[in-house]
């Protein structure tokens, strides 16, 4: 398959890249130097307004000594009462990486899919100068690909 040799490749180059994003080992969250998840993405408002919105180091929250921020306190809150109805799968990694490669590549999250209650992250970057999705593979195979990442992540937790 095509996108698996393309995503074999990026993953090499991306942990060669020294991206400012790095892997909290013992909770295994996709998170950047300060270990703030997600880019410091607000993860309630993917659920209640299906988007993509930035918080703030005002409204954070610390779970499984990760920080994670929100845009207002209200999802703060909600966070804070019922974090597993919210935290990203895969630990915020890319979906399509983990069911394709079993592998932790970074995921863009302004890229996401709500399937089934649950958040799902996507790499969306350009790779070779051109652009690459990971959605749209994983859309073409949605059932396979969440098979195979639920397992892969098991062994990778």
């Amino acid at each position: 398959m095509k996108y698996k040799n393309i995503l074999l490749i990026a993953v090499i180059l991306i942990g060669f890249m020294g991206t400012a994003q790095s892997q909290n080992k013992k909770n295994m969250y996709y998170t950047n130097d300060q270990n703030v998840a997600i880019g410091g993405y607000d993860l309630v408002a993917y659920f209640n307004q299906n988007s993509a919105v930035r918080g703030s180091q005002e409204f954070s929250a610390k779970h499984n000594e990760v920080e994670f921020y929100f845009s207002s306190a209200a999802n703060q809150k909600a966070f804070n009462e019922a974090p597993e109805k919210y935290l990203p799968q895969y630990g915020g990694w890319c979906a399509f990486a983990m069911g394709a490669q079993n592998a932790k590549v970074p995921s863009n999250p302004r890229t996401f899919k709500l399937y089934n209650g649950k958040l799902f992250l996507f790499f969306n970057d350009y790779y070779q100068g051109a652009p690459f999705n990971t959605i749209v593979p994983w859309n073409a195979d949605e059932a396979g690909l969440k098979s195979k990442a639920d397992e892969n992540w098991k062994g990778l937790k």
